[in-house]
């Protein structure tokens, strides 16, 4: 007798043999031809072994069927144990397939460099007919001219090669505004919270930028970084829109982001940052400090920011700006400093046509009962460490005092 493919028959014991199909099994006596009760709690099997062997064959029936090109030909050989293994296999394997191609295709849109000519700032940022009586647009656009030329002077010095390849990664921390054509790359610590305040402004999201809380500014993903577009959209902005940039005393920005970190609560820089830091750097460290990663101090900062072998990695508030914003590979048409801010900010504003009502805010959103960080706080924090860690730490940030023109925080440095 044949019976379904879908039928299970157990290990024979005493002449008697179990045939189970899903959780319902049946069992009868071949030697005697005698019908016996089933393995359930009822009989519905019990009449002969003709009628056990209809009542799995309409069993069988019941369970779904599966067309036959979706088996491949050696299934039909196989246990439903082992078809499960091969189907599993197969449906991993695809996967891995398809993940293995997004993961590509994703390294690809990253990686894929985008050749920038040489001469890849294509704005003027004063036109020679642009009309200024006083002279004060002038004036501020000689110091932009020279802060330019600066820098360029300094890559060509300490950078080579004569062509420029710019991939997506290189402008992943520029911030696109399309409507009045801005690129701004967003430097840490250096009035970016206010910037991005200005942008969302002018892109016409928020009316006034006293309305916009410091985490809607950093975490409501309201404005399009540049490399979320394609080569052609990343190209064309790069060589059409204005290109700034805002940069900041290398020492003070530091400082400034250790404070911000390190010195009041933190639920991210602490326990990522912190416990890494004073595992390593701090003899008889505390259990309590261990655990919270609280209670940074500014020379234990230091050892981590000069150590090779960090525990944990850089951080975008005190890496080099040449790292974040690659100004060395993109010709920024504005280069404005902290220092001058207000002066900067409205020259800006004032060449790319913005509201007269709109100007850059000055207000400090987070810890604004405490002092901004100055040059006399900036010298307090490094009183210290010794003359070699200050030193090294010039040393480390010795392209941003190049490039953006800033004098030496200590006559002892060389």
């Amino acid at each position: 007798m044949t019976y379904s493919r879908h039928r299970r028959e157990a290990v024979r014991k005493d002449g008697k043999r179990m045939i189970a199909v899903g959780k319902k099994c049946v069992k009868f006596e071949f030697a005697l031809h005698q019908p016996k009760k089933d393995c359930t709690s009822n009989n519905q099997y019990g009449t002969s072994i003709e009628a056990a062997a209809k009542q799995l064959l309409n069993i069988n029936q019941d369970v779904p069927s599966y067309p036959p090109y979706q088996y491949l030909a050696s299934l039909h050989s196989t246990s439903r144990r082992q078809k499960k293994n091969i189907f599993l296999r197969r449906d991993n394997k695809i996967y891995a397939e398809k993940k293995l191609l997004k993961k590509r295709k994703h390294f690809l849109l990253k990686e894929t460099p985008i050749l920038m000519p040489l001469n890849g700032s294509a704005v003027d940022l004063m036109p020679s007919d642009y009309e200024d009586s006083s002279g004060k647009w002038r004036k501020l656009y000689a110091v932009q001219k020279q802060r330019k030329k600066l820098m360029q002077d300094i890559c060509l010095k300490y950078k080579s090669g004569s062509r420029r390849i710019i991939t997506p990664y290189h402008v992943s921390r520029i911030f696109v505004e399309d409507k009045h054509k801005i690129l701004y790359c967003e430097v840490p610590k250096a009035g970016c919270s206010n910037w991005k305040r200005v942008l969302m402004v002018l892109n016409g999201l928020a009316s006034s930028t006293k309305d916009i809380q410091h985490n809607t500014v950093h975490y409501g993903n309201y404005l399009k970084r540049l490399d979320s577009f394609d080569r052609k959209g990343i190209f064309n902005r790069l060589n059409t829109y204005m290109k700034m940039i805002f940069v900041r005393e290398p020492f003070e920005r530091l400082v400034s982001a250790f404070r911000d970190k390190f010195e009041h609560a933190n639920n991210y820089y602490h326990p990522v940052f912190g416990k890494a830091i004073i595992s390593k750097y701090r003899r008889n460290a505390t259990r309590e400090a261990l655990r919270t990663g609280s209670g940074v101090q500014f020379k234990e900062f230091i050892q981590y920011l000069l150590d090779v072998h960090r525990p944990v990695g850089m951080d975008i508030h005190w890496d080099h700006v040449s790292k974040l914003c690659s100004p060395c590979l993109i010709d920024y048409d504005f280069i404005g400093k902290f220092e001058s801010m207000e002066e900067d900010a409205n020259f800006l504003l004032h060449l790319i046509g913005a509201p007269q009502n709109l100007t850059f805010p000055r207000f400090k959103d987070r810890h604004s009962n405490e002092e901004r960080t100055t040059s006399k706080i900036t010298q307090q924090y490094f009183a210290q460490l010794s003359p070699l860690e200050r030193q090294r730490t010039y040393d480390f940030y010795y392209m941003d005092y190049q490039m953006f023109n800033y004098s030496k925080p200590f006559e002892d440095l060389y």
